[in-house]
């Protein structure tokens, strides 16, 4: 008969900041026609692309922001 044993280990889910993760990027949508700008690095040009679609379309007032950001996960110690 064969035994088998188990340890378990506790990760933690971690900002991803090792030089090849994904970057951080940022958009905006337009919450009324859900027109979205092209993601970036940098939040100004999001907002920037927002007030610009606000320009075109004076009756779009609600925006949402997204925002991704790259995470992973750090393994721990064994239990």
């Amino acid at each position: 008969m064969t035994r088998a044993t188990y340890r378990f280990r506790e990760f933690q889910l971690i900002p991803d900041t090792e030089p090849d993760a994904e970057p951080l990027t940022f958009a905006m949508q337009c919450a009324v026609c859900e027109q979205t700008g092209e993601p970036g690095d940098d939040h100004a040009a999001a907002h920037a692309w927002a007030t610009g679609h606000l320009k075109a379309n004076p009756e779009h007032f609600t925006y949402r922001e997204i925002i991704t950001r790259p995470c992973r996960f750090e393994p721990g110690a064994w239990q």
